[in-house]
């Protein structure tokens, strides 16, 4: 595993912006008193939910195809696929909580970056399978 430090770190960056968003909609519930397990309530809320719910459910799909890519690939490719899927991420959820009609752009650029892994994860593992 000594090989692949640039994953890792992307991988650890993941879990931090998941814990992130987890705290966003902490913070929200207690300043708008919303009390668990309600995930409705005051529209800051569900925006900051919306943020945590989407980011799990694209780092379900992320993960995988990350370290498919770093794998069968490359490590330094799947490190910068992988920032730029972050960065993504983070512009996404910074944009949505400002205003979501301007989330667009983070969303693209995270959709990309995963469009990139997938697709180079299939082709080195496709690779590995015909040589």
């Amino acid at each position: 595993m000594h090989d692949y430090p640039g994953p890792a770190l992307v991988t650890l960056a993941t879990s931090l912006l998941l814990f992130a968003c987890a705290a966003y909609v902490g913070r929200c519930r207690v300043r708008f008193a919303i009390k668990a397990p309600a995930t409705s309530g005051h529209p800051q809320f569900e925006i900051a939910y919306r943020i945590q719910m989407n980011t799990l459910e694209n780092v379900v799909l992320f993960l995988p195809v990350l370290w498919v890519f770093a794998v069968h690939l490359s490590s330094h490719w799947a490190t910068a696929l992988g920032a730029l899927w972050l960065a993504g991420r983070i512009w996404y959820a910074l944009a949505y909580a400002r205003d979501p009609k301007t989330r667009g752009g983070g969303f693209l650029l995270s959709m990309l970056a995963f469009g990139a892994l997938g697709l180079g994860g299939a082709w080195g593992v496709l690779r590995g399978l015909i040589a």
